[in-house]
């Protein structure tokens, strides 16, 4: 299965909870920070819950 590369390039500040404990989820702490993930349903409904804080590349 591929993987998918997540970035976090906008701080979690001002984020809602749900929102902060999904990025922890997907390994992201501080602005900067890499993972890579499988990509699979489960990641991909992370992916889409703080699209507006990440970018999401191809690994």
């Amino acid at each position: 299965m591929a993987n998918v590369k997540v970035k976090l390039v906008r701080s979690l500040i001002g984020s809602k909870k749900d929102q902060i404990a999904t990025a922890y989820a997907l390994g992201l702490r501080k602005i900067g920070d890499e993972a890579t993930q499988p990509n699979n349903p489960q990641t991909q409904g992370k992916i889409k819950k703080i699209s507006h804080l990440i970018e999401v590349t191809e690994a």
